[in-house]
């Protein structure tokens, strides 16, 4: 492409790269545990937790006799396993239950269909697919971070759009083009780079559709800032080492830090209720993980260890306690959901 037509942005690599259904990183080679790891890996309690937090909203939605339970990004499986067995100790839950998964990956869909084929998910494309006038309760880990990004740079007085290029060894490279700011973007002038993620707006506009029509919330967990913009803050992780992210297109994961305030900000003129973003600690300490791990480390003694190490590093704000945080986003007239 960029032999053909020049320079593209880097928005349109890190989609290409992850997401493209033949080469994209995602179709191909997912590798969670290998090149990253994410919270439900680390701990059980963790899917556990999100679990019981959706039977919560579930009983905050009235207990309808039906309505969709959607997660987008699955992966393997791991989160919806541990939060399925969590959630049907409350009656009624999983028999109400409609599962979807939002997931591109051939790959990942073959897995899911087999892990869960006493639940008979339902698979979609994309999140305008969810269906319509049935109660919704929508969770995301670790989904946000792959929207592809924009970066900006600022020269002077001017700020230009960063692309990827080649140089004259014929080897990918960055680059500026007189591309400027969206209109919508004041960014403070103290910044040399900053990032936009254009897929919050789609995001933000696609609950205000489905809210309108549609009772329930969207629970979303990621690592980002709950205040100020992003800067410089692609990556790529390969082998679980990070990496320049223009050595290995399509074969490491590319990702970037979520802007919560601005996600936030942009809900805000709809009716939607926005909860958060608070930090992942807040978040699971105040849904019960310390009840959760005494319980489990009593039951299993030989490998207490293990378990408290887990819960540390989810909730110890020098590990992913304080990096990660979590928004709701939910219809309006909800009162504040658990864990906010």
């Amino acid at each position: 492409m960029i032999q053909a037509s020049g320079p593209i942005s880097v928005a349109t690599y890190m989609d290409l790269c992850l997401h493209d259904r033949q080469h994209g990183y995602y179709a191909t080679r997912p590798g969670l545990g290998e090149d990253f790891i994410t919270a439900p890996e680390i701990s059980q309690i963790f899917g556990e937790l999100i679990g019981l937090w959706l039977a919560n909203e579930w009983h905050a939605l009235g207990k309808p006799d039906a309505f969709n339970l959607v997660e987008i990004g699955p992966g393997r499986g791991t989160l919806m396993a541990d939060a399925w067995r969590a959630a049907g100790f409350v009656p009624g839950f999983t028999q109400a239950a409609n599962l979807h998964f939002i997931d591109p990956s051939p790959v990942l869909r073959a897995r899911l269909a087999d892990r869960f084929a006493g639940q008979a998910p339902i698979f979609l494309d994309q999140f305008e697919d969810i269906p319509r006038h049935t109660p919704v309760l929508l969770i995301a880990n670790e989904w946000l971070d792959c929207l592809p990004v924009q970066q900006y740079a600022r020269v002077g007085d001017a700020w230009h759009e960063r692309v990827i290029g080649l140089d004259e060894a014929g080897e990918l490279a960055f680059g500026l083009n007189a591309e400027a700011l969206p209109p919508e973007i004041n960014p403070d002038q103290s910044l040399d780079t900053i990032e936009i993620q254009p897929g919050l707006k789609t995001l933000a506009d696609g609950c205000a559709d489905l809210f309108a029509n549609t009772p329930g919330r969207a629970l979303l967990i990621d690592y980002g800032s709950a205040d100020g913009t992003p800067e410089d803050t692609l990556r790529s992780y390969k082998a679980g080492k990070q990496i320049d992210p223009l050595v290995a297109p399509g074969e490491s994961d590319l990702t970037c830090d979520v802007d919560f305030a601005r996600l936030k900000r942009l809900c805000e003129p709809a009716d939607l209720s926005v909860s958060g973003p608070v930090s992942q600690s807040t978040l699971l300490l105040g849904l019960g993980a310390e009840a959760r791990l005494n319980q489990l480390a009593k039951a299993h003694p030989d490998t207490a260890q293990e378990l408290y190490e887990g819960i540390r590093k989810l909730t110890d704000p020098a590990e992913m306690g304080e990096r990660f945080q979590a928004i709701c986003i939910s219809h309006s007239g909800l009162a504040a959901p658990a864990g906010f």
